[in-house]
């Protein structure tokens, strides 16, 4: 989106290409300029003359084959020209086009294909010199399944391949948590998966305690339980006045026919709704469906605050930091952000912008045509819409100002870690692991990641062990297996070379592995790496005291007596909470392991039975243990199991139960 800054004489004005030949009177400064810099010049020139007037995309590649730069234009031909002539860039430019050797051009019908080609283009590639969108995860979306008689409210992320209404983008997985829970008090939707739903004999807990009407047992008939999901549907979609009205008038039609128990759960129904509109913080009164831009730059970096308004409601915000060349403008980073931005997610009616940018008018046809519908991109002057920009653009200040001083207070301590443990260098990528199991049943082993901007979410991994050759309950052994497969799929995936550098998108490799474990850890993991050549990287265990206790940690480095920190270090204290996390996170995917082997079906594991047979096997025979004790003439009995997937059910457990 975002274009490279142009020269005073703009290229797009020029209509004589080939004024721009090397006998043109720029050649004197072009020659005065860097070798390389000539160099890149003369690649650009002899593209030049075979470019059409047309709208388009452009690539430009490195020695190496790694993307620079993604740009569009609206007249390839006289964009490329700008680059051609050499002079008047910023060092940026400049820098960019002294290491172009080569570029590649893709032709659109029209501009806007080219902007949403230039979106899509850019966030896959990653190139070093546009502005990157770096947390591209998925926004959480409320979804009301309708896949199923008796819809399903459930949390939803990722691609939208199940049947059913969708709304959103909520800010967090938390504020989805906490709404869905205010909609099971208001409206009794079930938001339990369909396999617990045909199991059920009998109403659960969450009947019992009025967040479900149970239409598992037919404690509700279809026809009442379809009418609360119209109902949900119509207070997401912003007609809260009307369903509030409505409840409001069951309510006193029940307290009139002396049915204060019905009366009751209106009351409590009603209760609920102002709930979740009071926990959706400040919602707009004019404003009923836009998502808000605010951008603030400052010392080097860039923060970008995203407000998502819904139905009239705050549906939460989440802070960004782009990286971007300080050289840009914010607006220049603010369109090339939302662009990409829109690239994965559906965009709504209105989108908010704190700045002007180039091509808004473009945007907003790109937007429309992929949303098909049209969207307003504006950037306000007055009224409410300007105050939800300015709030906007205020949480961007402050979270700018709290990453800026954190980044600081992080860089003082990872220099503190180089100088505990004598690396050359304060890491940029440290890789804690640790592992977790009871007995040694569903071992999980955890790698979090932590740098200068703190915890690396994203980075996280989780192994499950795989139990061959190893002894229920060996750490050493587990550890071994977790580094092997991590170290041996990175060699794979981010070759280095001799020099150890490695590809410009490829996974990055650490400065600094810690191990939760003392001497014996350390030395296993020094043997599993050199056994993978690498026998240089560097390694930290990390051993609790006698008594377990916080601050009297024992740190082991290779070539080194084992030693302890002063109590009070605050890098001693970083280290404690890398290990911590690690701990935490280890935890957790094991119980997260350990809960769904509690609650696993063995109807899953049979190949060919999917959802819909196994709800058909469960309602004829009752369980699953029933269906594997079935023969195979009781097997063929059932509906929509054919003789051939009788006798792959039938084998499948008996084959199972010979081998136990």
């Amino acid at each position: 989106m975002t274009e490279p800054d142009r020269p005073p004489a703009e290229a797009d004005e020029a209509d004589d290409i080939d004024d721009l030949e090397l006998s043109s009177p720029e050649t004197g400064e072009l020659e005065a300029a860097p070798e390389n810099l000539r160099r890149g010049v003369e690649v650009i020139r002899s593209q030049l003359r075979h470019l059409p007037n047309a709208p388009g995309v452009y690539r430009m590649f490195d020695g190496a084959g790694e993307v620079l730069y993604v740009g569009k234009a609206r007249s390839l031909k006289k964009r490329v020209a700008n680059y051609a002539r050499g002079i008047g860039h910023n060092t940026r430019i400049a820098r960019m086009i002294a290491e172009t050797c080569s570029m590649e051009f893709v032709s659109t019908e029209t501009e806007t294909e080219a902007l949403l080609l230039e979106a899509n283009l850019i966030k896959r590639l990653r190139p070093r010199y546009n502005v990157l969108l770096r947390d591209d995860k998925s926004f959480p979306y409320i979804l009301i399944a309708t896949d199923h008689p008796a819809p399903q409210i459930a949390k939803h992320r990722g691609a939208r391949v199940r049947k059913g209404d969708y709304f959103g983008p909520f800010a967090s997985a938390g504020a989805v948590g906490r709404t869905i829970n205010a909609l099971e008090r208001a409206f009794l939707l079930r938001s339990c998966s369909d396999s617990y739903f045909e199991g059920r004999t009998r109403p659960c807990l969450l009947f019992q305690i009025k967040r479900c009407s149970a239409p598992c047992t037919g404690e509700i008939t279809p026809q009442a339980y379809a009418e609360l999901v119209q109902e949900a549907r119509d207070f997401l979609t912003g007609k809260t006045d009307k369903v509030k009205q409505e409840l409001a008038h069951a309510m006193e039609q029940a307290s009139e026919t002396l049915d204060f128990e019905r009366a009751a759960v209106y009351r409590d129904r009603l209760a609920a709704l102002a709930a979740i509109q009071s926990h959706q913080g400040v919602n707009p009164r004019t404003v009923e469906e836009a998502d808000v831009f605010a951008i603030h730059a400052e010392g080097g970096q860039t923060c970008v605050e995203a407000f998502f308004f819904r139905a009239y409601q705050n549906w939460g915000a989440r802070a960004y930091f782009p990286k971007a060349d300080r050289s840009l403008e914010p607006r220049e980073v603010l369109g090339s952000f939302v662009a990409q931005f829109y690239d994965a997610e559906e965009p709504p009616r209105l989108v908010l912008l704190s700045e002007e940018i180039e091509d808004r008018a473009l945007l907003a046809e790109a937007l429309s045509i992929r949303s098909g519908r049209r969207v307003e991109v504006s950037v306000p002057a007055r009224g409410e819409k300007r105050d939800l920009v300015a709030r906007a653009l205020a949480n961007a200040r402050e979270a700018l100002g709290r990453r800026l001083a954190e980044t600081s207070t992080q860089a003082k301590l990872l220099a503190g870690v180089a100088e505990a443990f004598g690396l050359p260098s304060p890491p940029q990528r440290i890789e804690v692991y640790d592992n977790s199991h009871i007995m040694g049943t569903a071992a999980v082993g955890a790698m979090i990641v932590a740098g200068p901007e703190g915890f690396q979410k994203n980075h996280y991994r989780k192994f499950n062990i795989r139990p061959d050759d190893i002894t229920p309950g060996d750490d050493t052994a587990m550890m071994r297996q977790v580094l092997r497969r991590r170290f041996a799929r990175l060699q794979k995936e981010s070759p280095r070379d001799a020099e150890g550098r490695t590809a410009q998108d490829a996974p990055p490799w650490p400065d600094l592995v810690m191990i939760d474990g003392g001497q014996g850890q350390l030395t296993a993991a020094r043997e599993t790496l050199a056994e993978l050549g690498l026998a240089d990287a560097p390694l930290v265990g990390i051993a609790k005291g006698v008594d377990r206790e916080a601050g009297r940690e024992t740190f082991f480095v290779e070539g080194k007596t084992p030693f302890r920190l002063p109590p009070r270090d605050p890098v001693l204290y970083y280290v404690q909470r890398l290990r911590d996390e690690a701990h935490r996170f280890a935890i957790g995917t094991h119980r997260a392991r350990r809960s769904k082997e509690f609650v696993a079906n063995p109807l899953d594991e049979v190949p060919g039975v999917g959802p819909t047979r196994k709800r058909a096997l469960l309602r004829h025979f009752g369980t699953a243990k029933a269906v594997a004790r079935a023969g195979l003439a009781d097997l063929e009995k059932a509906p929509g199991v054919s003789k051939a997937m009788a006798k792959v059910i039938y084998d499948f457990f008996h084959e199972r139960g010979d081998r136990g």
